[in-house]
């Protein structure tokens, strides 16, 4: 109860602090959150990876099984890097190429890559390929139903275990930690694993006995880490107080410009390459088929995306924040134009922080001149995200120099 009352209270101080007053999360160091706007699947069988990759818009043949042949992976030891493979971000898409869900696939560590409880000899081999998956609460219903629907004769049985585990992000400004000591740590937070550490006190401190761990967000290193965890009890590295509401890492994630599932990804309508999935490291454009990649191919080929979704700014007109609340799907205007011409639509909105997707002419101009249609004392800022590659907005930068 204790620890509930904390993140209730934290939760609201800050969005409230960040809202008045432009106080941002990076000031109160690292915190952790239970996602429970996500869920956990179980897929187990032997056509595991085969079916999901010929659904997901990622590669996920990194996750069979590495045996060939009579070979084996080496039998860790506490000198040896764990064979533990990172979790992989994907999407899944309506045949024309729309998104439907996100997935963060993981596959726990295998028995014969982690040691035993004693840290001294291997595990032995009991379970039939699994692969985890966290996805989106809000869908779960439907997700599970398109997923039979594509199963047909795969061998491949989905579970929901979404009271068995939980989803957990850690993030915050030292989350990678001041030191070369604590950056390591959260990689180490697993049960039996290889590694230069004393296993059996990383076992007795750290984790359970199925080898959970946290793993480095595979989108963006700014996001911290990402891992599924039994849901009755703590993971490792999570301090009593400094587990705070999901709120503040889907704040967190708003400044960073990163949408995710349904909420902030409207499903059926949206295009990955505008909600910056390729720069999220959800899409491989070298896997192979899968459905909807014929339109997710032709734009990237093309090469000219003319939207994106932006990390906004709400303002008034003296430029001060303003804390009212912006509904989603309201239009986003460029009132310097006779007509107040039409430039894109809020799709988040979180106190005086939000996102949006924008014509990128328009919202990299620099000028104040983006409002939202029929509350035009309240101006947008578009910021350009610090992970972003150059080229997604070199050229209309200095189109905006040259006018």
């Amino acid at each position: 109860m204790h620890r509930f009352r904390f993140s209730v209270q934290l939760s609201c101080r800050y969005i409230r602090r960040f809202t008045s007053q432009s106080t941002h999360l990076e000031n109160v160091g690292t915190m952790a959150s239970l996602l429970k706007s996500r869920t956990v699947l179980r897929f187990r069988g032997p056509d595991n990876v085969k079916f999901l990759q010929g659904l997901l818009t990622n590669d996920l043949r990194k996750f069979e099984e590495p045996v060939v042949g009579e070979k084996r992976l080496p039998i860790p030891t506490p000198n040896m890097p764990t064979s533990t493979i990172p979790p992989v971000y994907a999407a899944m898409l309506t045949p024309q190429g729309r998104f439907l869900y996100d997935f963060f696939i993981y596959k726990p560590s295998q028995p014969h890559e982690k040691l035993d409880k004693t840290g001294s000899g291997p595990g032995t081999d009991t379970r039939e390929l699994e692969l985890y998956a966290d996805v989106d609460t809000a869908v779960l219903d439907e997700l599970l139903t398109s997923l039979k629907k594509y199963r047909l004769r795969s061998k491949v049985d989905i579970e929901n275990v979404g009271e068995e585990y939980s989803c957990w992000q850690r993030y915050g400004e030292n989350h990678l930690g001041s030191s070369e000591e604590e950056e390591e740590e959260p990689e180490a937070a697993s049960v039996g694993s290889g590694g230069g550490v004393d296993q059996i006190g990383v076992a007795a401190s750290h984790g359970d006995d199925l080898g959970w761990q946290w793993h480095k967000d595979p989108r963006l290193d700014c996001l911290g880490f990402r891992g599924i965890f039994p849901s009755n009890t703590t993971p490792p590295l999570v301090e009593a107080n400094k587990e705070t509401d999901e709120g503040n890492y889907r704040l967190w994630r708003v400044e960073r410009g990163v949408a995710e599932g349904s909420t902030d990804i409207p499903k059926g309508e949206a295009i990955p390459l505008e909600y910056n999935l390729a720069g999220l490291n959800a899409i491989s454009f070298d896997k192979g088929c899968y459905i909807g990649q014929e339109l997710i191919a032709r734009t990237h080929h093309r090469g000219v995306i003319r939207k994106r979704l932006l990390p906004l700014k709400f303002v008034d007109n003296e430029g001060k924040e303003v804390g009212e609340k912006i509904a989603p799907g309201a239009e986003v205007i460029d009132t310097s134009t006779s007509t107040g011409r039409k430039t894109g639509n809020v799709t988040t909105s979180i106190g005086c922080r939000g996102l949006g997707i924008l014509r990128l002419d328009e919202a990299l101009k620099g000028s104040n001149s983006l409002a939202i249609q029929g509350l035009e004392n309240i101006k947008v800022q578009a910021i350009i995200p610090e992970w972003w590659p150059s080229e997604w907005y070199s050229e209309y930068q200095t189109q905006a120099a040259v006018s």
